[in-house]
């Protein structure tokens, strides 16, 4: 029988990363760069999608709910890892690893269905164009967000309670600079099957489901595209997807290679895995911002726009 305490823990300990505890200042440091390059992409590009009425279409709706979520994923794992490496503070309450837990998950969660809803949001602008006032409507946009933070809400909390209901008496130390779900179920002394089973579950779910539904809908837009008589017509219609596969690519190749990496990646140091993964939740909110400010025209222009005025 496991006493209260084991269902209970007081808190955990966060490691870091094995084998590079005497660089952990040195790794903080990009780290920190990278995370102040977040904050202030995201919060630039927020700013400028509410101020700016010719930027309230479908497209920058989804962008903004991207940069919340976005944002959301960097501040849940980074700012703890810093005062990790840089304050030597590494316990964590269990009530703050299952909230670290919740919002690593919910806002990954929210930001594959993101994706897709710009991948809809593309086939319709390109696909039917004269329709696409008409079928992205305020209240079919309103009904897409609900549906995201619905569908990701349902999917994570099960995953809060399934650790919850575990015994930690074994060891309370986690290897890692962040708490995860499979990650602290691993840690228990009881059967964890269920949590596996679920977490699988939910990648099927969530990430190989979307990514397949992205996969349709670019097969249709280039299929329109490639239709298109005039080649500046399907340079400029190309160009307008430019962006959103670029983020795409950023967001699910790393997340492949990682999972890829700790089912069959056995030789691989466990120091270079939890490295990546730190990288995968710090790099793309960093550079998702920069991608469309570069990538799209109107961000562009209203960015220009607004550092000339501060400037005058």
């Amino acid at each position: 029988m496991y006493n209260s305490s084991c269902y209970n823990p007081s808190s955990f300990i966060l490691v870091g990363i094995p084998g590079l505890e005497k660089i952990h200042i040195w790794i903080g440091i990009p780290f920190c760069v990278i995370y102040v390059v977040a904050i202030m992409g995201n919060c630039t590009l927020l700013y400028l999608i509410v101020v700016e009425h010719s930027l309230h279409e479908p497209m920058f709706f989804f962008l903004s709910m991207l940069a919340t979520t976005d944002l959301m994923l960097s501040t849940a794992t980074v700012p703890k890892l810093l005062n990790n490496f840089w304050l030597g503070e590494q316990e964590i309450t269990f009530s703050g690893c299952l909230t670290q837990i919740f919002f690593l998950h919910f806002s990954s969660a929210v930001d594959s269905a993101i994706l897709l809803a710009m991948a809809f949001d593309r086939y319709v602008a390109i696909c039917f164009p004269l329709r696409y006032s008409a079928i992205l409507t305020p209240r079919v946009i309103i009904k897409l967000v609900v549906g995201i933070v619905v569908r990701s809400f349902s999917i994570i909390v099960p995953a809060i309670f399934l650790v919850k209901r575990l015994p930690f008496c074994r060891t309370r130390v986690i290897p890692h600079t962040y708490c995860e779900h499979i990650g602290v179920a691993r840690l228990s002394s009881a059967d964890i099957s269920i949590n596996i089973w679920y977490g699988f579950s939910v990648l099927v779910t969530i990430v190989i489901s979307d990514v397949i539904f992205i996969a349709i809908s670019y097969t249709f837009i280039l299929r329109a595209v490639f239709q298109l008589s005039s080649q500046g017509a399907r340079q400029k219609a190309l160009s307008t997807c430019g962006s959103h596969v670029c983020v795409i690519l950023m967001f699910y190749t790393p997340a492949f290679f990682s999972i890829l990496a700790h089912r069959f990646g056995h030789s691989v140091p466990r120091h270079v895995l939890i490295l990546f993964a730190n990288l995968y939740v710090a790099i793309p909110p960093a550079l998702n911002p920069i991608v469309y400010g570069v990538k799209t025209k109107q961000i562009q222009e209203k960015f220009i726009l607004l550092f000339s005025l501060k400037k005058m």
